[in-house]
């Protein structure tokens, strides 16, 4: 049996800085193809782009001889409030389910900033798909087109 026993002498210091270093060269590694895997620049710049032009945009509702001013005040990237204006007293008084859906839906458009999943009482389907379809007009105007930058 020719077993040999070989003796291997480490020293501690050298251990530790080989560990060291390959701790940092498997974070270099990490952090580099974190940086440069591809769309991350375009996460990036989607991100950069504001999704609309900051103002206030109103769309008119004609209900019967009277209109209705619907207001949608955004920022950059935000729905900030949405207000119906001009509401008269003929309007309320013919349309009296025409305030509370309002006012549901203007709450969740702004808590969700979209008018995807919106979702309303039955006994104002009409009246809340009336309102949508202008507040949606009144986003429309307010988003930033792509050629608009160039």
């Amino acid at each position: 049996m020719s077993n040999k026993t070989r003796i291997v002498v480490l020293h501690q210091k050298e251990v530790i800085y080989t560990a060291i270093f390959v701790l940092l060269g498997i974070l270099f590694i990490i952090l580099m193809l974190v940086m440069f895997l591809p769309g991350r620049k375009e996460k990036e710049t989607d991100s950069a782009q504001a999704t609309y032009n900051p103002g206030v945009y109103t769309t008119s509702v004609r209900l019967g001889e009277n209109t209705v001013d619907i207001e949608v005040y955004v920022d950059a990237d935000n729905i900030n409030s949405i207000r119906m204006v001009n509401l008269s007293e003929t309007i309320s008084t013919l349309y009296p389910l025409m305030e509370p859906a309002f006012a549901e839906l203007s709450a969740q458009i702004v808590k969700t900033q979209t008018l995807e999943g919106i979702t309303y009482d039955t006994d104002s389907k009409y009246t809340s798909l009336l309102l949508l379809d202008a507040i949606e007009t009144s986003l429309n105007k307010a988003r930033v087109t792509e050629n608009a930058g160039e």
